[in-house]
């Protein structure tokens, strides 16, 4: 009688670790074999470059295990299968072009939009900023010349060169509260369609 209880609740246990184990596998393999949802395949489909400027750009895929159709996007830029931007435009234009991208056995085309703008020089607007510690930032980068319509990026490439609570933003914002005294030099990388240069932006705080 006490063999039979125990091949019982042996069963029984064996039969609750499938069915938590079945439906797992069941989900991964369903979500290995998602099919690509062509209404959102990319985080995005546009793009800016420069001509006569090297693209180093990418196209960030929704799904994983994602590959792309090697393509010509533009006149001197392709796509590799890894979905990066590479070379050099020489001709402005806008460029609208079908690239496939597959994920797992479900393909479909994206058009991508390639904006080639021309080289315009631009120079950065202003890179000295003077404060009060405990008194709130409030400036602007900014930039003068470029192409018509196209806002320039800021990227600060040594955050430990800012002080404390102090921020740049992407916009080229300067704010935040300045907590002690103190000359700040903060590297900056500047992007206007992928042209793009490195300034050095001075925090003069009082």
């Amino acid at each position: 009688m006490m063999r039979q209880k125990w091949v019982l609740l042996l069963a029984g246990a064996a039969v609750c670790a499938l069915s938590l184990t079945v439906p797992s596998l069941t989900m991964t393999q369903m979500s290995e074999e998602a099919p690509l949802d062509p209404r959102r395949a990319l985080v995005e489909d546009t793009f800016y470059v420069t001509e006569g400027i090297e693209v180093d750009q990418r196209l960030l895929p929704t799904a994983n295990g994602v590959v792309f159709r090697a393509a010509y996007l533009a006149v001197g830029v392709k796509v590799d299968p890894a979905g990066r931007l590479y070379g050099t435009p020489y001709r402005a234009g806008t460029y609208v072009t079908p690239v496939q991208i597959c994920a797992g056995r479900s393909c479909h085309v994206q058009r991508v939009t390639l904006v080639v703008l021309p080289n315009v020089p631009w120079e950065p607007r202003e890179l000295t900023f003077p404060g009060r510690a405990g008194a709130a930032l409030n400036g602007e980068i900014g930039v003068d010349g470029g192409p018509d319509g196209v806002l320039p990026t800021f990227t600060v490439t040594d955050h430990a060169k800012l002080p404390r609570q102090v921020t740049i933003g992407p916009d080229g914002h300067v704010g935040g509260v300045p907590q002690a005294p103190g000359v700040s030099e903060v590297p900056v990388r500047i992007c206007v369609a992928g042209n793009c240069a490195g300034v050095v932006v001075r925090l003069i705080i009082v």
